[in-house]
């Protein structure tokens, strides 16, 4: 697969020019950050029963180390989209993978609930940026019409992970200590550090600032569709949390079993990735809605289909096929946010992550009320309904100039003229002189 010669604009195939000639290597080499990424957020969760066992804490407690994961995200993505606008993409991916690397270790190491917590937090930092400038790179290489394709490509390391990292790190929580799931992470965030500085692009430090950054907080659309993400998430998140403990308590399957749910959450997360951006496409907000009432009916049946394995493992993958609403929504902020790609991006991750925090939180005052574990389905359909709503408010507010990234203005007036999407990086050199620096 190689990059497309239909440029979207002069500066657009200057940076296609200085690319390296195999697209399919750099999506790979950004994936491989995404898998590490989905392993950790993922299998904290499957994680949970065992390292508050071993805290001495129990599992709603040991739920807010999930929540400050989440919370990292949250703070961390529009922080360092900001504080990073002059700098590289690839100088960016490199740092944020280090910190990612760095804050699991300590994780794997912390001796209390207290240093868990500040370390699952460090973890989060990067996250949201890192897939914010990872979605930038891969759609500056190809033309406007395949953008959720290709930011769908990229995250199809967060839901492979869910196949094969989750479950594997589940299976060394078991087998070795949680503490080796969260050593495994590093490792793989070494191995991201390792691809990207062979294989990322080189550019330039941008020339973006962080007052240009902040103009899409400027914009409602940019904050309705982060609500869309931040409520309508929470439900998959509200029973993703507690789906191993439910297995065990309420399915009645043995531990070694709840790999195998793992893997097909992820194998639904992972076709959701690779089908539904076509649709979004050619019908960005209509796709978007569609999931938000799909994953809804799937966390409705969640807990008539609990007691039965086969049940429960086919509607765990109706919940999965759901992740998809992420890439829909990254193409949707990068339409709505103007000159503000790398803040949009990033942000689209933290409202992830408020729904990461959200749901558990709301899942786990539902199991403390007596209502079951199983409670955290209805909690989940409500939290896509209300997701929906707002998607409704998002539709009657009309549509953005279909497949194209609005120009400068676009965060104070969305029915400007529309603009190409920005290019890998701000690069004012001749193509000749692109061509000089090209990457093998």
């Amino acid at each position: 697969m190689t990059p497309s010669h239909q440029a979207t604009s002069p500066r657009a195939n200057s940076s296609a020019t200085s690319a390296p000639p195999h697209l399919a290597i750099v999506l790979f080499s950004l994936a491989m950050g995404g898998f590490a990424i989905g392993t950790t957020e993922f299998a904290s969760m499957s994680l949970l029963p065992f390292f508050a066992a071993d805290l001495g804490i129990d599992e709603p407690m040991a739920g807010h180390a999930i929540s400050a994961y989440a919370l990292g995200v949250v703070l961390g993505a529009p922080l360092i989209a900001v504080l990073g606008a002059r700098f590289a993409r690839r100088t960016q991916l490199l740092a944020l993978m280090a910190v990612f690397a760095l804050g699991n270790a300590l994780t794997a190491l912390a001796p209390t609930y207290g240093s868990m917590i500040a370390a699952r937090f460090l973890s989060g930092l990067p996250h949201g940026a890192y897939f914010g400038i990872a979605a930038l790179v891969a759609t500056s290489l190809v033309p406007q019409h395949r953008r959720s394709q290709v930011v769908g490509q990229v995250m199809l390391g967060l839901t492979t992970a869910t196949i094969i990292g989750v479950p594997l790190a589940n299976l060394i929580g078991q087998a070795v200590g949680w503490r080796a799931s969260f050593g495994l992470v590093s490792v793989l965030a070494l191995l991201t550090i390792l691809l990207c500085a062979l294989f990322a692009p080189r550019d330039r430090a941008g020339s973006s600032d962080p007052l240009r950054e902040l103009g899409a907080l400027r914009s409602g659309r940019v904050w309705i569709t982060l609500a869309i993400g931040a409520i309508g998430f929470g439900g998959m998140f509200a029973v993703y949390t507690y789906l191993a403990t439910t297995l065990i308590e309420v399915t009645r399957v043995s531990p070694a079993v709840i790999p195998f749910f793992l893997a097909v959450f992820g194998i639904g997360a992972t076709l959701g990735n690779l089908v539904v951006p076509r649709f979004a496409d050619r019908a960005l907000m209509p796709t978007a809605g569609a999931i938000l009432l799909f994953a809804a009916v799937a966390l409705l049946v969640f807990p008539l289909a609990a007691g039965n394995p086969w049940l429960l493992a086919a509607d765990v993958f109706a919940i999965g096929a759901s992740v998809s609403l992420g890439a829909v929504l990254q193409t949707r902020l990068m339409d709505v946010a103007g000159d503000a790609q790398a803040l949009a991006a990033a942000l689209n991750h933290s409202a992830f992550n408020t729904a990461n925090a959200l749901g558990p939180f709301l899942g786990g005052i539902a199991i403390r009320e007596g209502l079951g574990w199983t409670s955290t389905g209805p909690v989940g359909a409500v939290l896509a309904l209300l997701g929906f709503l707002i998607w409704i408010v998002a539709w009657r507010a009309g549509p953005v100039s279909a497949g194209i990234t609005p120009g400068r203005n676009a965060a104070r007036d969305d029915n400007a003229p529309a603009r190409p999407a920005p290019p890998l990086a701000p690069d004012h050199r001749s193509r000749s002189d692109a061509a000089r620096d090209r990457v093998a």
